[in-house]
């Protein structure tokens, strides 16, 4: 059995499909289903039920799969500790951004001056992973509930309504929901973090908005708002001074338009020292953003 094998098979194992897992890995299908068999072949069972082109993870492929990531976590673990032991300062972090993408860039580059060499691999979803986070830390808008992972807050911050400056709105500070039945909505594809938030609240408040535009990236809709093809839904802080001098932010009267955004870290395994130092390096960064309540407060 070599490690390759497991590799590979924890990639089948987690999307159940194998053109799409060979596709992921960079080898050809034939070579994969190739490598899954001799690793059956070697253990003496079927890992998958197989169904033409569909396979799935039988009760023997579940029970595996949970050895081999822990396995493949405490040789992750290991590496990490050498590295940290030997002073080596080339480390990857593996960053997961939900939430608040638009700081990411100055983020980034601040923790970069003080630490040159450190890599980052930026992920923009989580995978089902069956047991072991696949991620260093996240930043989401949600927290992270598993039992391997532990969070806290960063900040808590208002939605506002953003609309284009030339909009008969646009002469108010505050808008009341009725208001809004009869404008264009630009807003983030359903499963988006700020999607699922401004739906839940609207569907308390009995308001239905009407779509125009829906897209998957934060960019668009607020160039869309810009472009005066609606209004739309904006975090004050984490969006805040993205939309430019051409869009006005209101305050919504009814409901609770706000949200919290999280940091959580995977706590499951060896933690590195330059991990904790971008950990609390966020936590900084959240605490001084202008109109930022510190993540203690809340």
């Amino acid at each position: 059995m070599e490690l390759l094998q497991l590799k590979y098979f924890q990639v089948v194992a987690r999307l159940e499909h194998i053109s799409k897992a060979a596709e992921e890995l960079y080898v050809s299908q034939p070579a994969l289903s190739k490598t899954i068999s001799q690793l059956e072949k070697e253990l003496g069972i079927r890992l998958f039920d197989r169904n033409g082109k569909y396979i799935k993870l039988n009760r023997y492929g579940k029970a595996f799969c949970a050895k081999v990531e822990l396995a493949l976590k405490t040789l992750e673990d290991a590496k990490h500790e050498l590295k940290d032991m030997s002073n080596d300062p080339c480390e990857e972090i593996r960053l997961v951004v939900l939430a608040s993408s638009h700081l990411l860039p100055e983020l980034l580059s601040r923790f970069r001056e003080q630490y040159p060499q450190v890599r980052f691999r930026l992920m923009q979803h989580l995978t089902n992973s069956n047991s072991q986070p696949d991620f260093d830390l996240c930043i989401s808008a949600f927290p992270l509930t598993t039992r391997q992972i532990e969070h806290t807050p960063l900040l808590r911050e208002s939605i506002l309504l953003a609309v284009p400056l030339d909009h008969p709105l646009a002469k108010q500070s505050r808008v009341k929901l009725n208001e809004l039945k009869n404008e264009k909505f630009i807003v983030l594809k359903k499963g988006k973090e700020l999607r699922k938030i401004t739906d839940v609240i609207c569907k308390e408040q009995n308001f239905v908005p009407q779509i125009t535009f829906e897209s998957d990236d934060p960019a668009t809709v607020r160039g869309l708002i810009r472009a005066k093809q609606g209004i739309g839904f904006i975090p004050e802080v984490t969006w805040g001074g993205s939309t430019g001098k051409d869009v006005k932010l209101l305050k919504i009267e009814e409901g609770t338009f706000e949200r919290t955004i999280f940091l959580a870290w995977n706590n499951g395994g060896y933690v590195t020292d330059l991990q904790q130092i971008f950990r609390q390096f966020v936590i900084d960064y959240f605490k001084h953003l202008p109109s930022g309540m510190p993540h203690e407060y809340i």
